[in-house]
C-alpha cells in the first residue's frame, strides 16, 4: 500500500516535471540555436532563429515562427548574435542584446508573483502565478493566430506596414500603415449589425469561425482548401510582410508550410505592395514591380517592392511639368476618399485637371462608365497595371517623358545617330513605313478579299496573334456577323445558347450567349482575363468576349468532335451507334486528359478552381480525340454572393453527378469535383449512365450495381458491351473502376485529390482498396429537410463533417425531383458559362 502510494506520487512529479516548467533564472542564446524550451509533446520549441545576420526569440513548430518577442515593436523584435533571453527572478522575460546591453523586448511582468514559465501543446506560452497565468503569448499576438487561440476586437496581427483586425460589428480588415483599409470582409446580412464582443478563432480542421453571445452558432467565414483532411496538420493564420492575409498548412515533421487560404486573391490589389510609385503587374510566375517609366528610379535597385522615386522632382523643373501615359493602371484606392478627390470629369479633363493643380501628382479615369476620376495628392502612391482594367491613369513628371523601353535598345544612342545623320534615319523611316503599309494591305486583301464587310474584325482579331495572352475584345455587330445572325445552333446551355461562328481569318468558333449576368461591366472584364489566363493542353481556350450594353458573349475555340456524352450513350435520334464508339484507347486517354485538366484547375493555377459540373456533357474532343474540359471558372458572374452556404432549392449541378456534400449544404471544396469525375469515370468504362436503372442491375441504380459486381470479380460485366474485352487492356479497366469508387465516396477527406488520381491512373502509385458501402438514413443538422442520397461510403465518419448524413437513393425530399432519366432535367451550375457548347 505504501509503496504504491509512493509510485503515485513519483508518477504525479513526474507528470509535473514533463509540463515543461521553466524556472525563473534561466537562460537561452542566440549564439547556441539548439538550445531550447520545448512543449511537453515537443511539438512547438522556443528559442532562437537565425535570418540572415538577424536573431529572433521565437516559438517555432517543426522550425516555422509562429510568434516572435517583440513582433510588434518597431523592429519586429530583432536582436544580433550576442541576444540573450532572459527570465528573471522577478518575474519579468526580457530579449536583450549583449553587445550593447540594449533591451529589445520585455513581458512587463515584475513584481505580479510570476513563478514559474512553461510553454503547453498548443504553442501557448505562459508566466503564472502559481495556478493563475499573468501573461501569455495568445493575449499578446504578432503575425500569427494558432487554433484555439481566441483573437479578440482589442488585438492585431501585425506585420511590418500591414496589420490585421477584427471590428465590433465582426468585419475582418486589413490595415495599410494604420490608415488605409484596403481590405473590409462584411459579415452576412442575416447575422445582427451589433455584436456584444465578437471573438474570431481558427479551428484545427482548417475553418475560420466567428463567434458572438449574440449569435446562435459561430458563423464560419473561411475554409482552407484542405479543411478536415489529416489529423498531423497544424493549420495557423498569418498576416505576410506582403500584405495579404493567409491560412497555412503544415504537415508534422516536414518543416514547411503551404497557403491553404488568402484574404486577396489578387496581390496586386493589396495596397502598398510595390511600394510608393511602384506598380503591380504579373508575369508567369506571379506578381512584379516596376516604376512607371525611365522618369523614376527603383529606391532600391536590389528590392523592387520599396518603390520608385523620380529622377528630377516637380519643384526643380517649374512650368516644365507634363503627364505621362498609364494606359490600363490604375492607382488604388478606398473609401472614405476626400471630395475634392473625386470629380465627375471625362477622361482628358482628368488629365489636364491634375496637369493645372500644383496639389495633384497623379490622376486615374476609371473609364468604367462610372466617369470618375481620383486625383492624388502628394503622398503614398500605390498603383496596379492589367490589360484587364480599363483604367487609365496619369502620373506628373518634369518633360520630357522618357518611357520604359525594350531591353537592348538606348535612348542615348538613338538621340545620337539622329543627329550624326538625319537623312539616313529619314530614309529608314520612310521606307518602314511604306513596307509596313504594303504589307498589311496585302495582308487584308488576302484574308478579307471576299468579306470587305469583316474588315473591322480582322483588324481586331489580329491582336490575337501579338497580344499578351490578354482575351480580344469583339463588338456585338462583329459577332453578329461571324455568326451569319446566331444562325446554327450548336447546343443550348444552362445559361445560353451556343452558336458556330466563322472569324475573319477562317478561325472557326464557338460563340456563347450569356443569359443572366448579374456583375457590371468591370467585373465581367476582370473574370473574363483570369479564365483566359488559365492555359492548359485539356482545357478549352477563351479566345474573347463581348461586352457592349446588355450583351454578353464569350468566344471559344472550336471542337469538332463535340462532347464525350455523343460517344458513350446511345442517341436518342436513331443514329448508327457503331460510328459513335470509342475504343479503350481512346477511353483511357480522355479519362486521362480530364484528369490531367481538373488536377490544373485544382492544384497548379494562381488560385484554386473548382469546377462545380464534372459530367461528359462538359468534356469535349478536338480532332484527335484529345478530352477538353470546358464551362469552368465563371461561376461568381451569376451570382456574386458568397456561395459557400448552399441549401438544398439552391443547388446547382446535374444531377447524378452532386456530391453528397451539395444535398447536406455542406462546403463545396475540390473534393467535389473528384466526386463528380468518379462518377463520369465509371460511365466512360460501362459506356452507362452512373443513375440508369435497369432489369440487369435488378432495379438499382447503375453505380451501386456496378460496386456489387466489383466486389465479385465481375470487371467485364461492368464494361461497355460494345467494347471486345481481348482488346481492352482489362488492368486499366480494373484500375480505372477501383479508382472511380475512390474517388466517389461519401466524405470528401476519403477522396483521393486529382493529383493523386492521376498518379493512380498512370500507375505510380498504388490504389487502395475502395471501402464497403453503408446505406441508412439520418437527418441533417442545420437543416429543415431530410435528405437520402445513395454514395460509397466508409463505415466511420470524420470529425469535419459536423452533421453526419446517410444515404440510401440519390433524391431529396425538399423539392429535388427523384427523375434522372432526361437530360432535359439536368440543373447546371453558375459557372456553365464557360461550356462553349453541350445540351
Amino acid at each position: 500500500m505504501n509503496l504504491s502510494f509512493l509510485l503515485l506520487l513519483l508518477l504525479l512529479f513526474i507528470r509535473d516535471i514533463t509540463a515543461a516548467d521553466i524556472s525563473p533564472g534561466s537562460t537561452l542564446s542566440a549564439s547556441n540555436l539548439n538550445q531550447t524550451w520545448n512543449s511537453p509533446d515537443n511539438s512547438f520549441a522556443f528559442g532562437f532563429i537565425r535570418d540572415g545576420s538577424t536573431y529572433f526569440a521565437a516559438i517555432t513548430y517543426g522550425g516555422i515562427p509562429v510568434w516572435k518577442a517583440g513582433g510588434q515593436n518597431q523592429g519586429g523584435g530583432a536582436a544580433d548574435s550576442t541576444a540573450t533571453l532572459q527570465f528573471l527572478s522577478n518575474g519579468d522575460l526580457r530579449l536583450v542584446n549583449g553587445s550593447s546591453n540594449s533591451l529589445v523586448w520585455q513581458s512587463n511582468t515584475t513584481g505580479r508573483g510570476v513563478t514559474a514559465a512553461s510553454l503547453d501543446d498548443s504553442g501557448n506560452l505562459l508566466l503564472k502565478n502559481g495556478s493563475i497565468t499573468v501573461w501569455s503569448s495568445f493575449e499578446n499576438p504578432t503575425d500569427t493566430l494558432l487554433p484555439t487561440q481566441n483573437f479578440t476586437v482589442d488585438k492585431k496581427l501585425v506585420s511590418g506596414s500591414y496589420s490585421f483586425g477584427l471590428l465590433n460589428s465582426g468585419n475582418l480588415t486589413l490595415t495599410w500603415n494604420s490608415t488605409i483599409v484596403y481590405w473590409n470582409f462584411q459579415l452576412n446580412t442575416s447575422a445582427p449589425l451589433n455584436l456584444s464582443s465578437p471573438t474570431l478563432s481558427l479551428q484545427p480542421i482548417g475553418t475560420l469561425s466567428l463567434s458572438d453571445s449574440r449569435l446562435s452558432s459561430p458563423l464560419i467565414l473561411a475554409y482552407s482548401s484542405d479543411f478536415g483532411e489529416g489529423t498531423d496538420i497544424l493549420r495557423f493564420l498569418r498576416m505576410d510582410s506582403d500584405g495579404n492575409l493567409r491560412i497555412y498548412s503544415s504537415s508534422k515533421g516536414s518543416q514547411q508550410s503551404l497557403s491553404k487560404w488568402a484574404a486577396i486573391s489578387d496581390q496586386c490589389q493589396v495596397f502598398g505592395y510595390c511600394g510608393n510609385l511602384g506598380v503591380c503587374s504579373y508575369n508567369d510566375s506571379g506578381p512584379i514591380c516596376n516604376c512607371p517609366s525611365r522618369n523614376f528610379e527603383p529606391i532600391d535597385p536590389n528590392d523592387s517592392l520599396k518603390g520608385c522615386r523620380r529622377k528630377i522632382e516637380i519643384e526643380d523643373c517649374p512650368g516644365n511639368a507634363t503627364m505621362l501615359d498609364l494606359p490600363n493602371t490604375k492607382f488604388l484606392t478606398y473609401p472614405p476618399e476626400l471630395p475634392a478627390q473625386v470629380f465627375f470629369v471625362g477622361i482628358s479633363a482628368c488629365r489636364l485637371n491634375c496637369l493645372v493643380s500644383s496639389s495633384c501628382i497623379a490622376s486615374t479615369s476609371l473609364a468604367d462608365g462610372s466617369g470618375l476620376c481620383y486625383v492624388k495628392v502628394p503622398a503614398f502612391v500605390s498603383a496596379y497595371q492589367s490589360a484587364a482594367l480599363p483604367s487609365t491613369s496619369y502620373v506628373k513628371v518634369c518633360g520630357p517623358v522618357d518611357p520604359n523601353l525594350p531591353t537592348g535598345s538606348s535612348a542615348s544612342s538613338q538621340t545620337k545617330s539622329w543627329k550624326l545623320k538625319p537623312w539616313l534615319v529619314f530614309v529608314i523611316v520612310l521606307c518602314t513605313i511604306l513596307g509596313f503599309v504594303v504589307f498589311e494591305g496585302s495582308l487584308w486583301w488576302w484574308c478579307c478579299r471576299n468579306s470587305p464587310k469583316f474588315g473591322s474584325l480582322a483588324a481586331q482579331y489580329a491582336l490575337l496573334e501579338y497580344a499578351s495572352g490578354a482575351p480580344v475584345q469583339f463588338s456585338y455587330k462583329e459577332l453578329q456577323r461571324s455568326t451569319k445572325g446566331f444562325k446554327e445552333k450548336l447546343g443550348e446551355g444552362g445559361f445560353g445558347a451556343v452558336y458556330k461562328g466563322i472569324l475573319a481569318n477562317r478561325t472557326v468558333v464557338a460563340v456563347k450567349q450569356l443569359e443572366g449576368i448579374e456583375q457590371g461591366e468591370k467585373q465581367f472584364r476582370m473574370e473574363v482575363a483570369t479564365i483566359s489566363s488559365t492555359h492548359h493542353l485539356n482545357l478549352v481556350r477563351l479566345i474573347g468576349f463581348c461586352s457592349e450594353g446588355r450583351h454578353r458573349l464569350l468566344v471559344y475555340e472550336f471542337m469538332k468532335n463535340g462532347s464525350l456524352d455523343s460517344f458513350l450513350f446511345a442517341s436518342n435520334e436513331g443514329q448508327q451507334e457503331e460510328e459513335k464508339v470509342l475504343n479503350w484507347e481512346a477511353r483511357f486517354g480522355v479519362i486521362l486528359g480530364t484528369a490531367r485538366g481538373i488536377t490544373y484547375l485544382h492544384e497548379e493555377c494562381r488560385d484554386c478552381i473548382v469546377h462545380c459540373d464534372i459530367k461528359p456533357e462538359n468534356i469535349l474532343l478536338d480532332d484527335n480525340y484529345n478530352a477538353k474540359v470546358s464551362d469552368f471558372g465563371l461561376a461568381k458572374l451569376i451570382n456574386p454572393k458568397d456561395h459557400r452556404y448552399r441549401t438544398l432549392k439552391s443547388v446547382r449541378g446535374t444531377r447524378g453527378y452532386l456530391p453528397p456534400e451539395w444535398l447536406a449544404n455542406l462546403p463545396i471544396t475540390s473534393k467535389s469535383d473528384v466526386y463528380s469525375f468518379g462518377m463520369v469515370l465509371l460511365e466512360i468504362v460501362s459506356g452507362r449512365r452512373n443513375f440508369d436503372v435497369s432489369d440487369e442491375t435488378n432495379r438499382k441504380k447503375f453505380s451501386i450495381w456496378a460496386f456489387e459486381e466489383f466486389e465479385k470479380g465481375n470487371i467485364s460485366g461492368i464494361l461497355d458491351k460494345r467494347l471486345d474485352g481481348n482488346v481492352a487492356d482489362m488492368d486499366q479497366v480494373y484500375r480505372a473502376i477501383k479508382i472511380s469508387f475512390l474517388c466517389i465516396q461519401e466524405q470528401p477527406a476519403y477522396r483521393p485529390s486529382m493529383g493523386k488520381v492521376v498518379q493512380m491512373l498512370e500507375g505510380i502509385t498504388e490504389i487502395e482498396r475502395p471501402p464497403i458501402p453503408r446505406t441508412g438514413e439520418v437527418n441533417i443538422s442545420g437543416t429543415n429537410s431530410s435528405v437520402i442520397i445513395d454514395s460509397l461510403s466508409p463505415v466511420s465518419t470524420i470529425a469535419a463533417a459536423s452533421a453526419p448524413v446517410s444515404y440510401t437513393s440519390f433524391q431529396a425530399e425538399a423539392g429535388v425531383n427523384s427523375s434522372f432519366q432526361s437530360r432535359k432535367d439536368t440543373e447546371r451550375t453558375s459557372s456553365s458559362l464557360l461550356k462553349p457548347y453541350s445540351s
